[in-house]
């Protein structure tokens, strides 16, 4: 166990590698009750949301679900996040645990001279997200819900474990398949009991947050406070894919400005090509040794069985297939620049 957020939270049951390959594998449930939830509502949620986050959040079908940026007046990242329209003009925010009470602070700050409805409902759901290949056979068994035909990026209201008003999402953090509960919080421990009895005969077993993090790194996935903070461009973060260019929002001049005359640094994944792991904060360096970027995140990936990273180069070292070194220890060792994902 460790302290994140306020939170006591599970940094590994049996191993980082052995609960890395079953969800890759089998099937894991993660307990990340400690995530941020914000209802939006009324007339002016989607004037609120459309100039505070970056993607085209009118796009949105009730039930579909987006993943987005809350950009600063600076053109940095206050957050990423992901938007659920639950109901007409009704949206479930889901925010980075760490950045609760500044996202609420922004948000609400942005909100005087609109007038949407804002409620923090963090504390009033658990989360628990069931990922791998055998998740949706394990699903089956616990809803009535065919999750395996589900789409993508979507969330739909129903009953698990016998508990009624969980919403059932489709957008992971592990690319492994499956699903997120956000279950009534006085019922968290009744769906997750059921989810580990039930799921003895799919091999399920609890995963911590390090093997979340090891992942997430593999399918290239940004952290925030690691490939996203406030002073990162979401163009050079290569978000621009989820920006919406044809609006106006939050630090747009900057932003659009990014876009248009492209930045001096780009984030890249990269592989190790001699033997080393890759940390946060390790400088990437020319073959000369000449500094030219950082790393943001890095591990022994348990599905490939080298080092693996990401971080911010200067653009002319982006390319995929090119080499640069990662400064571990005092020696630069070789790596070369990848295409994300690490693994598909």
């Amino acid at each position: 166990m460790g302290p994140f957020a306020g939170f006591e939270m599970p940094l590994t049951y049996k191993g980082v590698k052995a609960e890395h390959l079953c969800v890759r594998e089998h099937v894991g449930v993660f307990d990340v009750s400690h995530m941020g939830e914000f209802l939006v509502s009324g007339d002016k949620a989607l004037e609120l949301l459309q100039y505070t986050t970056s993607n085209n959040v009118a796009a949105l079908a009730i039930g579909d679900a987006q993943y987005g940026y809350i950009p600063n007046a600076t053109g940095g990242v206050v957050d990423d996040l992901l938007i659920y329209r639950i109901a007409e003009n009704t949206y479930l925010l889901v925010v980075n645990a760490s950045n609760i009470d500044k996202d609420w602070e922004w948000f609400s700050r942005q909100n005087d001279s609109i007038g949407a409805t804002l409620q923090n409902v963090s504390a009033d759901f658990a989360l628990l997200a069931v990922q791998g290949p055998k998740a949706h056979d394990l699903m089956r068994e616990l809803s009535t819900l065919e999750t395996n035909k589900q789409k993508s990026f979507s969330i739909v209201q129903t009953t698990v474990g016998g508990v009624d008003n969980v919403w059932i999402a489709t957008t992971g953090y592990t690319g492994a398949g499956g699903v997120e509960l956000y279950v009534p919080s006085s019922h968290a421990a009744q769906v997750w009991e059921a989810l580990l009895s039930v799921g003895e005969a799919y091999a399920i077993q609890p995963i911590g947050l390090a093997a979340r993090d090891t992942l997430r790194l593999e399918m290239g996935y940004c952290l925030y406070g690691h490939e996203l903070t406030d002073a990162t461009s979401p163009i050079a973060a290569r978000l621009a894919w989820c920006t919406d260019f044809s609006k106006s929002f939050v630090g747009e001049d900057s932003i659009k400005k990014d876009k248009s005359e492209g930045t001096a640094q780009l984030r890249i994944g990269f592989t190790m090509i001699e033997r080393g792991i890759p940390r946060q904060g390790y400088m990437l360096t020319d073959a000369t040794g000449a500094t030219i970027g950082e790393v943001t995140s890095g591990t022994s990936s348990p599905s490939l069985g080298v080092g693996i990273g990401m971080g911010y180069v200067l653009r002319e070292f982006a390319t995929v297939g090119t080499e640069i070194f990662v400064t571990i220890r005092e020696k630069n060792i070789k790596a070369r620049v990848i295409r994300l994902p690490f693994v598909s």
